[in-house]
């Protein structure tokens, strides 16, 4: 079963310095019906206006993964770690028994666009961690690269969770496929561009909810990028 959620539906927060869409409730938007899939709880699109950013907060209890579109994001945060995390990158953030950071957009005339990704941990109270690796595009052109897992295979960042991210470039006759557990939920989110998952089109900012599948196709791409998660159920 193919379950499609439209761009449109996705809640919206305009702050000023940020812009918001959240694939699931988070903050002022709530709706019951969207809380989350499988242990995969927030997938925020934000978009940080130059010389502003998310002053020092904390978390806990939770794996964390930025994923930057263009522009950067600066991290610091409370266990040493300072980074830039440029497109390409993806940070992991164990909040584990709990981390106060800050994510800050230091450009003077460019746009952080990057998505905060919440998957919830199989274990709590682990000692907070970080983690950022760089994966070049041409590991994900017309393939669905593993970019995230709960045990580092083939070199992606490790998530304390039962889940996997994979991330892939599609454009023209680029396709690929990845064999499904039907036991598992598979969440496909468009991060930009035109695809064909399973035969159904989806465009930037659209999401589709597997479930019971056992095969996930990606073909039909028009300057796409795109995310799948692998999620416990």
């Amino acid at each position: 079963m193919l379950t499609l959620r439209t761009s449109a539906e996705r809640g919206y927060a305009d702050h000023g310095w940020l812009k918001s869409y959240h694939s699931f409730s988070f903050a002022g938007y709530h709706d019951p019906a969207h809380m989350g899939f499988g242990n995969l709880r927030v997938i925020n699109e934000d978009r940080i206006a130059p010389g502003t950013g998310f002053g020092t907060h904390g978390h806990r209890d939770m794996e964390i993964i930025s994923y930057v579109l263009s522009g950067a994001i600066g991290h610091q945060d409370s266990i040493g770690n300072g980074a830039s995390i440029p497109p390409g990158d993806v940070q992991r953030m164990s909040a584990g028994t709990g981390i106060q950071h800050s994510e800050f957009n230091h450009a003077k005339d460019e746009t952080t666009h990057f998505l905060q990704i919440w998957i919830e941990p199989n274990v709590e109270g682990i000692r907070p961690g970080y983690e950022q690796k760089t994966f070049e595009a041409s590991e994900k052109r017309g393939k669905l690269r593993l970019v995230a897992s709960n045990d580092g295979a083939e070199g992606s960042v490790t998530v304390h969770a039962d889940a996997k991210l994979y991330a892939g470039l599609f454009d023209g006759q680029e396709a690929a496929e990845l064999p499904l557990n039907p036991r598992r939920k598979t969440y496909v989110h468009l991060v930009r561009g035109e695809l064909q998952v399973n035969g159904q089109t989806l465009h930037a900012g659209d999401a589709a909810k597997l479930e019971g599948e056992a095969l996930l196709t990606l073909s039909g791409g028009n300057a796409a990028e795109v995310l799948v998660f692998d999620l416990a159920s």
